[in-house]
């Protein structure tokens, strides 16, 4: 999924803010999931982030696009990590990230276990 910063994403030292990318992850993670669970399965859960860790590789610029590559871990419990790679035209990774995510019933408003099912399309 391509991403360019917009002027309001710059910073006062002159490239994307830490804060976007948090945007960004979200962004990605949504993509995802929307592109490849059943819409049952996206009308019946949500998910949400417990966990940001980023590694900042090389600042992202104002001019500059990337692409960000995301896969899944393995499920545990309620919790599963995404990981994110924002990684520029040259394959240079920018910046590095890891995100623990929580399933959660939209009826109950309560985590529960990742359904086994649930992961299959995610996890290769």
């Amino acid at each position: 999924m391509p991403f360019a910063p917009r002027p309001g994403d710059i910073d006062e030292l002159g490239h994307v803010n830490n804060a976007v990318y948090v945007r960004w992850l979200q962004d990605v993670a949504t993509a995802h999931w929307v592109k490849l669970a059943s819409p049952a399965d996206v009308a019946r859960y949500l998910w949400v982030a417990t966990r940001h860790e980023i590694d900042y590789h090389r600042a992202i610029l104002p001019d500059e696009t990337v692409t960000a590559r995301t896969w899944v871990g393995d499920p545990k419990g309620a919790r599963f990590d995404r990981f994110v790679e924002f990684v520029d035209d040259q394959g240079r990774i920018r910046a590095a990230a890891r995100t623990t995510w929580a399933i959660i019933d939209r009826k109950t408003g309560k985590p529960l276990r990742v359904p086994r099912e649930l992961t299959e399309p995610f996890v290769r």
